[in-house]
């Protein structure tokens, strides 16, 4: 399959958008896990010279979203359950730090945030469920006040972006996730530090859990780890 990418205009931050350009056709599965790199073919694609993609392809090599293959050149890297589980546990000390942080302000996230997340998942819109997903945890990072938590969750957030991506073409979002979303807001705006910090950690524990088990049954993802 032909990932769709868009075209780079030029600029000085032209390796950052290139990046940006492929991480998001790995995470939206376009380039598949285990799909062949080819740089010519992607410097075509995105209008710009193999400079930039090669500086690109060792970003994302370091973040573990590519890895080179004896033989076979640069190949997307495969979903790694194991490496999965973990992230989520950071993700989840990060998330309950956020929401304890944002409950002593008695912060009041936009209702519209739980409206579109709700909308997006009766549509199994899944480009829309992911970013709604995102929009969620991140305004409850810029609620908490520490712009550092937003900082240290960015790259694991790139790592559960490709593995939702991958189990909702097969499955779909449970819309009590919403549910979830909803009761964590009220206990942040009520300023229950304990009750959000409880009630996001452990939907950050079930969330990991499905998306672990669903990887590893419907997609036959790794189960190793092989953390980069």
């Amino acid at each position: 399959m032909t990932p769709q990418l868009v075209k780079i205009e030029s600029t000085p931050d032209l390796v950052d958008q290139v990046y940006r350009s492929l991480l998001d056709a790995i995470s939206e599965g376009s380039l598949a896990p285990g799909a062949r790199i080819m740089q010519e073919d992607l410097a075509a694609q995105l209008a710009v010279s193999r400079q930039p993609v090669l500086q690109a392809l060792r970003l994302l090599k370091k973040d573990g979203f590519v890895l080179d293959a004896p033989g076979r050149g640069v190949l997307v890297a495969p979903l790694d359950v194991a490496w999965l589980v973990q992230i989520y546990q950071v993700r989840s000390a990060l998330d309950a730090l956020a929401a304890r942080l944002a409950a002593q302000g008695r912060a009041r996230l936009d209702p519209q945030l739980i409206r579109q997340g709700r909308k997006a998942a009766r549509g199994h819109d899944v480009k829309a469920m992911m970013a709604a997903d995102a929009q969620f945890h991140a305004a409850i990072y810029a609620a908490s006040g520490n712009p550092l938590i937003a900082q240290s969750a960015q790259l694991h957030w790139h790592h559960i972006r490709r593995a939702m991506g991958a189990v909702l073409q097969v499955s779909t979002m449970r819309e009590s996730i919403w549910d979830e979303h909803e009761a964590i807001a009220e206990a942040i705006a009520a300023g229950d530090e304990a009750r959000a910090e409880a009630l996001i950690r452990e939907h950050g524990e079930e969330a990991g859990h499905n998306l672990a088990a669903l990887l590893s049954s419907a997609l036959g993802a790794p189960t190793t780890s092989a953390a980069p």
